[in-house]
């Protein structure tokens, strides 16, 4: 079971909500929701280009993809953010999206361009936007930029007071982030604000205050990097819980 909100932030924007009896009609939801984009973006285009992420919520969904009927030699991965280190390491997203859905489904290797955590980190950085540009073409737009939400409001590798978050020109960013004691790349709001869709997964009672702050507090998004997301396309949808929907009004 799930409800559609229209919810009006401080800033007088309009935030999509999508609100879920539960955990694991979420996860359903958010499968169903890629599995729809991709099926539109490939009749409307040929191919379907999604930026994947990272984190423990985006796990189960990736499995229940693996299930979905999609036309997955048209789909092409990419990922909207990475943690320096090697793709054999059990904290590289890569890894994690490579365990639970790219090795199950059959996506040509060359239709998935991840980022290089085991490079220098400004290196995989400039090379990351080269590949996205090579592979987007003059378009230079994702169709779908699949997000989470950190309990500090960050959101992808945008950490509260990195200059990656007001970027206003690069695509893809390095960034040392003191707060996890290690190097990150990430999607800047410039290439995720110009996807054609974004959406945000986020569940539990946990985020509930932070998920309030992110869209009924002050606009403040140095210290709450979700907010820099606003894309151009259309609002950015949000896939909710009750439980982590349980402030919103």
């Amino acid at each position: 079971m799930s409800g559609t909100l229209s919810i009006a932030t401080s800033d007088g924007s309009i935030a999509e909500a999508v609100l879920y009896a539960d955990f694991a009609s979420l996860i359903q939801g958010a499968a169903d929701t890629i599995a729809e984009a991709a099926a539109e973006a490939i009749a409307a285009r040929g191919r379907f280009t999604i930026a994947l992420s990272g984190g423990n919520t985006p796990r189960p969904v990736y499995q229940r993809l693996a299930t979905a009927t999609i036309d997955w030699p048209h789909v092409h991965v990419f990922f909207g953010d990475e943690r320096c280190v090697s793709p054999r390491d059990a904290r590289s997203n890569y890894h994690m999206a490579k365990v639970a859905l790219l090795d199950r489904v059959p996506i040509p290797s060359e239709n998935v361009v991840r980022m290089h955590g085991e490079d220098p980190p400004e290196t995989a950085a400039d090379g990351y936007a080269v590949e996205l540009r090579r592979a987007l073409g003059e378009d230079s737009r994702l169709d779908l930029v699949l997000l989470g939400l950190g309990h500090d409001g960050h959101t992808a590798s945008l950490f509260p007071g990195l200059a990656a978050v007001t970027e206003t020109r690069r695509t893809v960013m390095a960034s040392y982030v003191e707060f996890v004691g290690m190097w990150r790349l990430s999607l800047t709001p410039v290439a995720i604000n110009a996807a054609r869709r974004v959406v945000f997964v986020v569940t539990g009672e946990d985020k509930a205050e932070i998920l309030h702050r992110v869209l009924k507090g002050p606009r403040q998004p140095v210290v709450l990097p979700a907010q820099a997301i606003r894309p151009a396309a259309a609002p950015a949808t949000w896939l909710l819980d009750r439980a982590a929907a349980a402030k919103l009004k």
